[in-house]
């Protein structure tokens, strides 16, 4: 069962990699950046949500330990997945925050054709957010 994830990531990963080499400048907004884009307000959310297919938003808090470990797993999830990643700090963005109901920290809301798909609360590894992005891209 293993062999099988880690073969379908692979091919997955060569389509990503032969659309960015081969898209033309036409093709560009169906490109998921593969860098985190950090969110301040709720009308980059919208314009992030509504401009990617599969957004996977990062509520996070500069002080929160497991937020900062989730950090490096959240980037590589951006630079090798068709998902965008959106970070969101909850002390600059409260009311955004109340507006997802984040109550712990980290929350994750997996967007999914302009609505929130999935939600994940509290540490995650590589392959169950990879796992939570394949169902949607």
């Amino acid at each position: 069962m293993a062999e099988e994830i880690e073969e379908i990531r692979r091919q997955k990963l060569a389509e990503l990699r032969n659309q960015a080499g081969t898209g033309g400048a036409g093709e560009s907004d169906s490109q998921s950046p593969s860098e985190p884009i950090h969110i301040d307000g709720g009308a980059e959310l919208t314009e992030t949500v509504a401009e990617h297919d599969v957004v996977l938003a990062d509520f996070y808090a500069d002080w929160c330990g497991p937020c900062q470990m989730l950090e490096p797993v959240v980037e590589t999830i951006a630079a090798e997945t068709g998902a965008a990643v959106a970070k969101i700090d909850i002390d600059a963005n409260q009311q955004l925050a109340a507006e997802y109901s984040v109550q712990g920290l980290p929350t994750l809301v997996l967007f999914a054709n302009g609505q929130p798909a999935e939600r994940l609360v509290g540490m995650q590894d590589e392959a169950q957010l990879r796992s939570v992005i394949e169902k949607h891209v």
